[in-house]
């Protein structure tokens, strides 16, 4: 029976045992560390073990180091070239030579005969040149050079000096015959996605309120007019709300009513007719060959396109009479409807993903292949609605199998439900993932949760994108907050997280709601919409100067490196983001009250930052372009919600007048 001696644990990072992969981003470096341990007082080597999961299969090793002796803990990294998934373990052994090495030099250093060690010594040598005949023929001319020269040595202290030698004792150390190996398992798994996963800004809008007709849809030619704004205020990722052919039986009319007139155009979310299903367009949109030129326009101008995935069919879904196994029956033969108790969603049928009788198995590829055919249309990201309410597992299996094809695909979980789900449906594989952040409004809680998200493991598998409002979600901040709250949720999204969005309204403070709901009044979600789009009291401009200091400051794309600092008062939040070289230091001031003006000293971490005390530097003001010249960790803000309610500071060491005025060009 062959025993495992080592013992390797507090592997990290390593989710749930290795069930799940971690995730990072193409160009990053995985630090691994473990307790890596065996009886006695051999040397160990401890190798750090990665490959491709798609590759040849052949391991490529990093040794390990040796970080705190005390408690046996080793660390060792590799670095993430290519956006794909990566295998990773650990392996153990002893190094024979080298422990045979140590003690036998104690006791030749003490005087004692090492007759009977010498031998042991060169057997191991000579194992070795038997063994690795595979071995490059330059070590092993090396070894058996050395053999020859022990042999002929005369005395102990020549063969000693033999034996020690350097280039010999790294050699063995290479060519080791690990017959104790201990491998860590299961191998662990690291996603490694595209930068855009980690670093982006979305902006949401319905295609068909994009145009200037009343009661008239618009095109994605339209949409494609309104790029060239979208683009100016700053976003990479145009997301589109379902642009499939939508239900006409029990077809809802404006404000979500239960009457429909004819010229209605019901809810893009109730989705298929006669026209097709989830492969198809509304035709009021255009044509495959319309979206096509939308994508390409949005491509010029530096910008990616997100559809909607909601998993939701109308009566008239061409699924309906084709598969009618994949819906849920009624005793008496009929396909229930959708309901969440009071409310009822009769314009929509719920697929059933434990349909009996293996049918089950078709239907969860049919909804792989849904997203490999917009795959085949270039696109690349997925807003998916309600993923809570379909099973984890089917959720693995698709994602592994379209990035297993399509590797730079990227999946946004809109799963506003219990924390548990919210994290099994990151872990499963969703690239980002919807968050509270909407609800999440005073200091303490906002501390409190982005830490969880952004410190804690979870920030291993969960990227948070924080969205300040959603069609279906209007917070009560915004709608009595009014300007100064829009301008609050946005810094805060935008600097707390490297990847955030707004729902089209959002720049123009739209804050018209249901009375006593955090609901839109007269909702595009059930109505053509012409907006103004340049209104009185629109922050177009503010949302570009914010996006332009989050392209502009690379400690900003980065999600893990939040820390938050003291502030006196309880309304202002001081927190910030460095990059990892200390090349680029963002500190943010919020004043998280809307209504009044609030005025705080703020404790600056001046030492993480390499500033001594008795050191002058400075804060630009990247928000108003002013300077504010600093010393010791003590200073004052007074932040007026109307006038401004936040400032973002990038931290400069002190420099020459002439050096400062170009630095927001730069």
């Amino acid at each position: 029976m062959l025993i495992n001696p080592f013992i390797i644990e507090n592997v990290s990072p390593c989710i749930d045992g290795g069930r799940y992969p971690i995730k990072r981003e193409v160009g990053d470096t995985l630090i691994v560390r473990a307790t890596v341990f065996k009886e006695g007082h051999d040397i160990i080597r401890v190798m750090l073990k990665h490959r491709e999961k798609a590759g040849d299969g052949t391991w490529i090793e990093t040794p390990m180091t040796l970080k705190n002796a005390g408690l046996d803990i080793y660390e060792g990294s590799f670095s993430l070239p290519r956006n794909t998934r990566y295998q990773y373990t650990i392996e153990a052994y002893t190094d024979l030579y080298q422990s045979w090495l140590k003690d036998t030099t104690k006791k030749f250093d003490s005087q004692q005969d090492v007759q009977s060690e010498l031998i042991e010594g060169r057997s191991l040598i000579l194992e070795t040149l038997d063994r690795a005949i595979s071995a490059p023929a330059i070590h092993r001319s090396y070894l058996q050079s050395c053999l020859t020269a022990i042999d002929e040595a005369s005395s102990q202290a020549e063969k000693m000096a033999l034996m020690s030698d350097t280039k010999l004792v790294e050699i063995l150390t290479i060519l080791s015959a690990r017959a104790d190996g201990t491998v860590f398992e299961p191998s662990l798994e690291v996603i490694v996605d595209r930068v855009r996963a980690r670093y982006g800004t979305w902006y949401e809008m319905f295609p068909r309120s994009q145009g200037k007709t009343p009661g008239v849809g618009s095109t994605f030619k339209d949409c494609i007019e309104r790029l060239t704004e979208v683009k100016y205020m700053g976003f990479d990722v145009v997301y589109l709300t379902p642009i499939h052919p939508i239900g006409v039986t029990k077809r809802k009319g404006p404000n979500n009513s239960l009457i429909c007139g004819p010229n209605d155009p019901g809810c893009p979310y109730a989705i298929g007719s006669e026209l097709g299903g989830h492969k198809a367009i509304e035709p009021g949109l255009g044509t495959f060959e319309d979206f096509a030129e939308f994508e390409a326009a949005c491509k010029d101008r530096g910008m990616e396109v997100a559809i909607d995935f909601a998993i939701n069919c109308s009566p008239d879904h061409p699924y309906v009479k084709e598969h009618p196994e994949w819906f849920f029956k009624r005793p008496d033969g009929t396909i229930k409807y959708a309901e969440n108790p009071p409310k009822k969603y009769e314009d929509i049928y719920p697929l059933n993903f434990y349909a009996p009788d293996d049918t089950w198995k078709a239907l969860w590829a049919e909804m792989r292949d849904i997203i490999l055919f917009w795959c085949a249309h270039n696109v690349r990201i997925f807003r998916v609605d309600n993923p809570h309410t379909k099973p984890v597992p089917f959720w693995q299996r698709l994602i592994t199998e379209v990035q297993d094809q399509y590797p730079d695909v990227i999946f946004l979980s809109e799963a506003f439900t219990r924390p548990p789900m919210m994290e099994a449906l990151a872990k499963a594989g969703f690239t980002q993932s919807y968050t509270y952040f909407t609800w999440r409004n005073f200091k303490d809680e906002i501390v409190e949760y982005f830490s969880h998200l952004t410190q804690d493991e979870v920030s291993e598998y969960l990227r948070g994108n924080l969205f300040a409002n959603t069609p279906d979600i209007l917070p009560q901040i915004l709608q009595q907050g009014g300007k100064p709250a829009f301008k609050i949720r946005l810094v805060l999204a935008g600097t707390l997280s490297s990847t955030y969005g707004i729902y089209s309204g959002f720049e123009l403070c739209e804050n018209a709601a249901i009375e006593g709901k955090e609901e839109y009044l007269n909702s595009e979600k059930y109505d053509y919409k012409v907006w103004d789009w340049d209104r009185e009291g629109n922050i177009k401009d503010y949302i570009a100067r914010v996006n332009r200091i989050r392209h502009e400051n690379v400690a900003l794309h980065y999600y893990k490196n939040l820390s938050f600092y003291k502030a006196d008062d309880e309304n202002i939040l001081f927190y910030g983001k460095a990059a990892d070289d200390g090349s680029n230091v963002i500190l943010v001031v919020v004043n998280l009250d809307p209504f009044k003006a609030h005025e705080s000293k703020i404790y600056i971490p001046i030492h993480e930052f390499g500033i001594a005390d008795d050191e002058t530097y400075e804060l630009f003001n990247l928000i108003t372009e002013e300077w504010l010249i600093c010393k010791g960790p003590e200073t004052t803000i007074a932040l007026d919600p109307t006038v401004e309610p936040a400032f973002i500071f990038r931290l400069i060491r002190w420099a020459h007048k002439e050096e400062k005025f170009d630095y927001f060009h730069m």
